[in-house]
């Protein structure tokens, strides 16, 4: 159920409140006083903090400020038999979660912990929620080519089930988007969308990324941390650029989708997760299978439905639709009146050879914006595009 601090200095206390959520399966950590509490809630990663206010050494508003300082974001409720209406509203406009009297009432505690836990899910969403508007704002798979007619008619059958996925393209063809399409599309989708770049990840911490740590597992690791797999259990997890993992993280991973168990870093105890795998990759991972670099068991594991993406060279039609598709994207994000291409411009724009793919358009796009008037020439794409035309 999740992992509860306790901090007060009446044992009593602390005895009734551990046997009332011990009862409802949760995993019951005890302070008995302000500083040792402080301590296990800046090294320990906790769903939800009780912290009397009443303590000697350091009370719970004293806690309460430090939390707040260390950027401690667990909901913290505090407790009090000498509590009154101004203890309360001053708790509550520090940054305390809820604020609840002695004698405990066990309908008030477990009410109030599931409003905290609904409280953390929300503002993950949110977050997660602002990435994607942030990154994605007005993006959608866009095309009508066949190829790109063959991928959305593969998400439409695909993203029902929870089969895993393998996402094969160049870089820049938008395998990250058609992942996050399969997840909206999902059965999942209320619950996160959780990204890996592997390729941008050390490969000394890339287990770490993955399935966490526990407290001194390593010299920095000062605090258990959640892995993405933990992170994304309900949701989907998306291992980008896969054949650039580490053979000791492969293995790892391997198991996970065997058994849906994961082992945190420095950690001997088994943790059940339930999230659905999209893996990408712009290399040959067959080639790669050969040559040593990839397991061949976890490529049959990934790959029960294959999916490519195809270059932007291959899909030269719809590049006027993205074309007006960015057009409109980088005027609004730049605050500027909506430009126009002209049908040379156009021309010109298929006319190019687009080793980057669709990140290379949406770039070029950007600069014609900021460089040209407001209709953008064949001209224009000449000079400041600088097209590798294609003969």
């Amino acid at each position: 159920m999740g992992k509860i601090l306790i901090v007060d200095d009446e044992r009593a206390i602390r005895r009734a409140l551990r046997e009332i959520l011990e009862f409802e399966d949760f995993q019951v950590d005890e302070a008995e006083n302000g500083k040792e509490g402080l301590e296990k809630a800046t090294s320990t990663s906790y769903d939800i903090i009780f912290c009397d206010i009443k303590m000697p050494m350091m009370d719970g508003m004293e806690v309460l400020d430090a939390l707040i300082k260390a950027k401690v974001e667990t909901p913290v409720i505090m407790i009090s038999g000498h509590g009154n209406i101004d203890t309360a509203v001053q708790a509550i406009k520090k940054g305390a979660f809820d604020f609840i009297e002695k004698p405990l009432d066990l309908n008030r505690i477990l009410v109030t912990i599931r409003n905290a836990k609904d409280k953390v899910v929300l503002v993950e969403e949110t977050k997660q929620l602002k990435t994607t508007v942030k990154r994605f704002k007005g993006s959608s798979i866009i095309g009508e080519t066949d190829g790109i007619i063959r991928i959305k008619e593969m998400i439409e059958k695909v993203a029902p089930s929870d089969a895993r996925v393998l996402i094969t393209g160049g870089n820049g063809t938008g395998k990250e988007l058609v992942a996050r399409s399969l997840h909206d599309n999902s059965n999942r989708r209320k619950m996160q969308f959780i990204e890996v770049n592997c390729a941008a990840i050390p490969s000394e911490l890339i287990e770490s990324e993955l399935f966490g740590h526990e407290k001194g597992a390593f010299t920095s690791a000062v605090k258990d941390k959640k892995g993405k797999f933990e992170l994304a259990s309900g949701g989907t997890l998306f291992l980008d650029e896969i054949g650039d993992m580490s053979a000791s993280a492969q293995a790892k991973v391997l198991r996970a989708l065997q058994e849906n168990v994961i082992q945190r870093v420095g950690g001997e105890r088994d943790i059940k997760v339930d999230c659905r795998v999209v893996a990408a990759t712009n290399k040959d991972l067959r080639k790669e299978i050969e040559e040593g670099r990839f397991r061949e068991d976890l490529y049959h594991r990934l790959a029960v439905i294959l999916m490519h993406v195809p270059s932007l060279n291959e899909r030269r039609d719809d590049i006027p639709m993205l074309a007006e598709h960015f057009l409109t994207m980088v005027c609004a994000e730049h605050g500027v009146q909506r430009k126009t291409f002209s049908e040379d411009a156009l021309e010109a724009l298929k006319n190019t050879d687009w080793t980057g793919n669709i990140r290379e358009l949406r770039n070029i796009v950007e600069r014609l914006v900021i460089l040209c008037g407001q209709t953008i020439t064949g001209s224009d794409v000449e000079i400041f595009a600088n097209p590798r035309a294609v003969k």
